[in-house]
């Protein structure tokens, strides 16, 4: 993994603990000593993916810092704060925080916490797919039509997901059933039938693609 982390605190312990833990997970650490250096450093290097930012430093705190670096871009930010009370996090998220996490915090629960925030933040290209103007967004799970979002079930969301899969391949009522309902559903094939009527018509004319095959079940076909 190749992406860029600016770790922000003003106690050097505390950015070493972080950073060893980042890069043995290959992340690309760089650190600032507080809220001024930080901005110096973001500014000057249009490739960090991240911030992890301390609320209390000297010359310019978290929040300060926040604000600025918020003036002009949206790059995703955890926070880190000795306080725990809910207004501070209230303040936080009203700034543009992404995550919150307040000291002391677990270091392995920290780069978990970067690594879900940098796949929502920067999906990979596998987790977005476009199928004849069916853009699928496995990450947000979203679903557009033509740059129209369709607002999908979970249940949708997952059949239309395995269907496009499986481009191609006939898929069997049987087979839908155990895959996207799992094999503790006691239902029938009816709940598939009546679960595809409904994403063909939320994708309108695309619903094309999901063809019936006769004597078998389904397939998503372009």
């Amino acid at each position: 993994m190749n992406n860029k982390i600016l770790v922000v605190d003003d106690e050097a312990r505390m950015r070493k603990l972080i950073k060893d833990f980042l890069t043995a997970k290959n992340f690309n650490v760089k650190e600032a000593a507080n809220g001024q250096e930080a901005l110096d450093m973001f500014f000057e290097d249009s490739t960090i993916n991240l911030i992890i930012l301390d609320v209390m430093m000297p010359i310019l705190d978290g929040w300060a810092t926040l604000r600025e670096i918020r003036k002009t871009s949206n790059v995703p930010v955890i926070m880190l704060t000795a306080r725990g009370e809910e207004r501070d996090e209230l303040f936080g998220f009203e700034l543009g925080v992404d995550e919150y996490i307040s000291k002391p915090f677990s270091p392995k629960i920290l780069v978990a916490r970067v690594e879900a925030l940098l796949k929502r933040s920067f999906p990979a290209k596998e987790d977005i797919k476009d199928f004849d103007g069916i853009i699928i967004d496995k990450v947000s799970h979203k679903v557009t039509v033509d740059g129209k979002e369709v607002d999908m079930s979970m249940k949708e969301f997952e059949l239309l997901v395995y269907l496009t899969d499986n481009l191609g391949i006939a898929l069997s009522r049987e087979k839908i059933l155990n895959s996207v309902w799992n094999y503790d559903y006691f239902g029938d094939s009816r709940t598939i039938d009546s679960h595809i009527k409904k994403v063909r018509k939320k994708l309108g004319k695309k619903g094309a693609h999901i063809q019936t095959v006769r004597g078998l079940g389904y397939k998503f076909e372009l």
